[in-house]
């Protein structure tokens, strides 16, 4: 049996709950409180009195302490609601243990989109790629200055694949050449940093996310609304100034 405590446990009671063969556990956080609740099935309890109830007690088959180089975890294993997990990270300063949660947390969060959106996107510059298509096909159908609007947005769209290129040792354009053919040609338009040539992100299993993409699309119309208004109050200034 396992007793876990948010406050102090006095020596004595420690001494005699260990002669029972009862781990007491004192000052866990609330967060490690509530975490446990939920995978153990047990309920946190504020009095004594609450202690006949039988709903109050959780599941699990090991529970035992390991000492890791200078510190003690308490490691609680075979839980009945196994919906969490404990990550335990080593590395050889704070600045590496600093980057590797960031690795960490940004997958689980990719996973966590996927799972929400329950769909992916093309990646490797392939989204970008046949977007940019599409953005030129409608670009006939606009009339007037809308088509410089168009044709700057759809050529934006291509720094991602242009910056793939680049960082992987490739002439940019050149590879922005290769993919567009490909997709022409009606084949795979992702850009393979090991080879330089197209490829098919499904195949490889290269994928962005949804939001991401959608977040991003919409970031990037906010943002130029926003440059557009600070050039319009600039020449509107300057016109005040003349008269």
């Amino acid at each position: 049996m396992v007793i876990l405590n948010q406050k102090g446990i006095d020596p004595l009671a420690l001494d005699m709950l260990a002669r029972e063969g009862i781990l007491a556990l004192r000052r866990a956080k609330q967060r490690n409180m509530t975490r446990i609740c939920l995978a153990c099935g047990g309920e946190s309890i504020n009095s004594l009195d609450m202690l006949s109830d039988v709903n109050i007690l959780g599941f699990a088959e090991r529970v035992e302490e390991q000492t890791l180089d200078e510190e003690t975890y308490t490691f609680i294993e075979g839980v009945k609601n196994p919906f969490s997990c404990t990550v335990l990270v080593k590395g050889a300063h704070k600045h590496v243990l600093e980057q590797i949660k960031d690795a960490v947390r940004d997958g689980l969060r990719a996973v966590s989109n996927a799972m929400t959106d329950g769909f992916l996107v093309a990646g490797a510059g392939a989204f970008e790629i046949i977007a940019h298509a599409a953005l030129l096909e409608y670009k006939s159908k606009v009339t007037g200055r809308a088509k410089l609007g168009v044709q700057a947005y759809a050529d934006a769209l291509l720094v991602i694949p242009k910056t793939l290129a680049a960082n992987a040792g490739y002439d940019a354009q050149d590879s922005i050449i290769k993919l567009q053919e490909a997709h022409a040609a009606k084949k795979a338009c992702g850009f393979d940093i090991h080879s330089g040539e197209p490829m098919d992100p499904a195949v490889v299993g290269v994928w962005d996310n949804y939001r991401v993409k959608h977040q991003m699309l919409d970031s990037a119309a906010v943002i130029a609304s926003q440059l557009l208004l600070v050039d319009e109050v600039i020449r509107a200034g300057k016109q005040m100034k003349k008269g």
